[in-house]
């Protein structure tokens, strides 16, 4: 009976450096895990970032593209398309505007742009009547906006 008790103490200890064992080998598994984990995650933060910038871009060279097109159309005499665009222009200023903390602009852009909106109603009531003097209103609204809103 003596020589059963020393074998329950040795089975104890094996079992026990067992356990300890894994718990290491485990831990080191969960380390090594999360220092490929962590760099990845960095690397997804900065790529979102990337494509906001981008997306903000393109958001902005839209609007700038819609007010070029809208005075190009009035120069060549299309002013119904011209009106439309230029529509789309105004609504796409006020919606950056409305994006708040969130527009691509500052707070003094913003301020600029708020200026852009003040002839929309005349803009879009000399392109309805066919007006060729609504060409040099958008033309002098485009300067306006290049060298104030541009990134």
């Amino acid at each position: 009976m003596d020589e059963q008790i020393p074998e329950r103490a040795d089975d104890i200890s094996r079992r026990q450096a067992v356990i300890k064992r894994t718990a290491i080998v485990a831990g080191v598994a969960v380390c090594a895990f999360l220092l490929g984990f962590v760099p990845e995650k960095i690397q997804a933060k900065r790529a979102v970032n990337r494509l906001d910038k981008a997306q903000d871009t393109t958001r902005l060279l839209q609007i700038q593209t819609q007010l070029a097109t809208a005075a190009i159309d009035a120069r060549r005499g299309e002013y119904e398309h011209a009106r439309k665009t230029a529509s789309q222009f105004f609504s796409g200023l006020r919606a950056e505007m409305d994006r708040g903390k969130d527009s691509a602009w500052s707070i003094q852009q913003r301020q600029k742009a708020g200026a852009l909106l003040e002839p929309r109603d005349d803009v879009i009531t000399l392109l309805a009547r066919a007006d060729p003097a609504s060409a040099d209103r958008l033309t002098d609204l485009y300067v306006r906006y290049a060298t104030s809103l541009t990134l």
